[in-house]
């Protein structure tokens, strides 16, 4: 797969680290205006609206949302189905059903380095306040961890 990853100047060399084949910056050019066409938007952050998104898929492409503001998930649940078209284009979110099946496969992709967590900051429980100030501050760059030592 060709991989586009769409995020804001801070995180382009990060982007690319992760292997991207192509990354815009999002403060510099909006994708979904270009005549550039996805097979898969997968948004993990939707900041366009579904026509937005729409507007950017091939004619069988298709769009996932995987987080965004609340309003962005009612929109792409309520209207997403609306937005789909027969035997074309596909919009919608997803939800994620926690099974220890597929935690059991995360496990090990992890463990063999198939997939790599981006860790940005990691508190210790005593400071989980200030790491929800910084998550809500929206500059995190990755995960934000909270550690609990473990007592011998």
């Amino acid at each position: 797969a060709e991989v586009t990853a769409v995020c804001s100047t801070r995180n382009v060399d990060q982007a690319r680290s992760l292997g991207a084949d192509h990354v815009i910056d999002y403060t510099k050019e909006d994708f979904t205006k270009s005549s550039q066409k996805y097979d898969l938007i997968f948004a993990a952050n939707g900041y366009h609206s579904l026509s937005d998104y729409k507007r950017a898929l091939t004619p069988k492409g298709i769009y996932v949302m995987a987080g965004g503001t609340k309003s962005q998930i009612f929109h792409a649940m309520l209207f997403g189905s609306f937005m789909s078209e027969r035997g074309g284009r596909k919009m919608g979110g997803v939800s994620a059903k926690r099974s220890q099946k597929d935690l059991l496969i995360l496990k090990e992709l992890l463990e063999a380095g198939k997939i790599v967590p981006v860790i940005d900051k990691r508190y210790p429980l005593s400071e989980a306040a200030e790491a929800l100030r910084y998550l809500g501050s929206g500059h995190a760059r990755g995960k934000v961890v909270i550690t609990v030592e473990e007592r011998v």
